[in-house]
């Protein structure tokens, strides 16, 4: 007969890890389990399971015998892992930050049409690039080109995966090995430290800067043309705006220059519109339209910011550098999926009737949502969200600005309404606004506000059809 191991602390450790069940037999008890998951998966997370539970038995001084968890506490602990890992990292959440187009929360929402459209070219074969009159291989481009052409007035256009590769492409295309002239009041700097000097060095081509930070005369654009300038490019400086003694070249008389010196003219729009935004009571914002029709023989914008569609680089122009673009071999490095192109396509359409954008585009929707709607919504959120936080927190209503956001109209701002809460100082709670916004951020469908002047705020602009799902789960707020 083996005899007991001496009751000592080496040995408590020991038998604790002893009593452990061993691998076979948590399996034998997890049919369930696999049945779901399959038989290597529940292996791998058993065993690293009880490999932990182990190492924690041998390590632990304050533990008993009877801490030792069963077969069922297992299986329990393995259901919780594996539910973790298969929840999703790219997770829904509410927006309240008052910036709407939030480069960090996604920028543009989708309008039904082109989720829709989204689902039918993931779950069925498409003409991506198939031409349907011919029977012969197409150009993924032709899906968009004619709409884009319709709406901005340009010959051509393509389309790459956003607007840093499209300015990329435009570059390596129409300038590597040679000269581009900009003004030193252009050479912006937008989200992700993009800048447009360091761009233009990846693309092969050598800025030529010209004027100064306030002050650029057309005479100064003459004065900078060599024998290796290759393109004259103008940006839009849609995330600052310089005010005082300032002075910039009007596109048209650049182009006029381009025209007379035989060199091309590109515009950089970035966010990019393609309709008047005065007529929504927004702050005015040039067009794509405008700088066709100014003598732009290229221009660029985003998809996913004033447009309000996917992520995507749209180019626009004369066709014969559009073709010389396409031919770039970057093109088919940048080129964008059958996804884009099907979410890209309705939000485009949408924009044949622009007096109806704010019923069906989700972004302009949202941007002109009136002030007095958010404000009722705040009259219906305010009790249920003070009884969810109790005494410790005040909870009112209040007015906000909202920001259009991802460096577009960068002075506009949003007449809006939310919900502001301040810690009750009566309580004493320490870091109470962090411990609040982390509980926020940690609620099943996470909530993202802001803190500013000592209260979090909740910016409601963009609370606009999920409000019944943020009431649900205000129940497991704990801050």
């Amino acid at each position: 007969m083996t005899s007991a191991l001496p009751d000592t602390p080496a040995n408590t450790l020991h038998r604790r890890a002893v009593y452990l069940p061993s691998v076979d037999k948590v399996l034998q008890e997890a049919g369930a389990l696999i049945e779901r998951h399959g038989r290597s998966r529940i292996l791998r997370a058993v065993q690293s399971l009880l490999s932990e539970l182990r190492t924690a038995a041998l390590t632990h001084n304050e533990a008993k015998d009877e801490d030792a968890p069963c077969i069922n506490d297992i299986l329990k602990q393995v259901e919780v892992r594996l539910a973790r890992q298969d929840s999703s990292k790219l997770k829904k959440m509410f927006n309240l930050t008052g910036t709407v187009l939030h480069t960090n929360l996604g920028r543009a929402l989708l309008p039904d049409v082109a989720v829709q459209a989204v689902v039918d070219a993931m779950t069925s074969a498409s003409n991506l690039e198939f031409d349907l009159e011919t029977g012969k291989r197409g150009d993924r481009d032709d899906l968009v080109e004619e709409l884009l052409c319709e709406l901005t007035g340009a010959e051509a256009a393509t389309i790459v995966n956003n607007n840093a590769a499209a300015v990329l492409l435009l570059l390596n295309t129409m300038a590597m090995g040679k000269e581009v002239i900009v003004s030193r009041g252009e050479l912006v700097e937008i989200g992700g430290a993009f800048r447009i000097p360091d761009i233009m060095q990846r693309a092969g081509a050598t800025l030529r800067e010209t004027g100064s930070t306030n002050r650029t005369h057309l005479a100064d654009y003459r004065n900078a043309i060599q024998a290796d300038t290759a393109l004259l490019m103008k940006v839009h400086c849609s995330n600052y705006v310089i005010t005082g003694f300032t002075k910039s070249v009007e596109l048209d008389e650049i182009t006029a220059l381009g025209r007379e010196r035989n060199i091309p003219t590109a515009v950089d729009l970035g966010s990019g519109t393609l309709i008047d935004l005065e007529q929504f009571g927004m702050v005015r914002e040039p067009t794509v339209r405008e700088a066709i029709e100014a003598g732009a023989d290229l221009v660029t914008f985003s998809g996913d910011k004033l447009l309000g569609g996917p992520q995507a680089g749209i180019i626009v122009g004369r066709a014969d550098l559009i073709t010389q673009i396409k031919r770039n071999p970057l093109k088919r490095a940048l080129r964008v999926g059958k996804i884009t192109l099907a979410a890209l396509e309705p939000v485009l359409a949408l924009y044949r009737s622009p007096e109806l954008l704010t019923q069906r585009l989700t972004t302009m929707r949202l941007l002109t949502r009136p002030r007095t709607e958010m404000q009722q919504q705040a009259e219906t959120l305010i009790p249920l969200v003070q009884q969810a936080l109790g005494d410790a927190y005040q909870v009112q209503g209040a007015e906000m600005s909202s920001q259009v956001g991802s460096g577009a109209l960068p002075v506009d701002q949003l007449p809006s309404f939310g919900i502001k809460i301040n810690a009750n100082p009566a309580h004493k709670l320490s870091n109470a606004l962090g411990r609040l916004e982390k509980a926020f951020r940690q609620l099943p469908r996470p909530v993202v506000g802001r803190i500013a002047n000592e209260a979090f705020c909740l910016d409601l602009r963009c609370l606009d059809g999920d409000q019944q799902e943020f009431i649900d789960q205000l129940a497991f707020l704990k801050p």
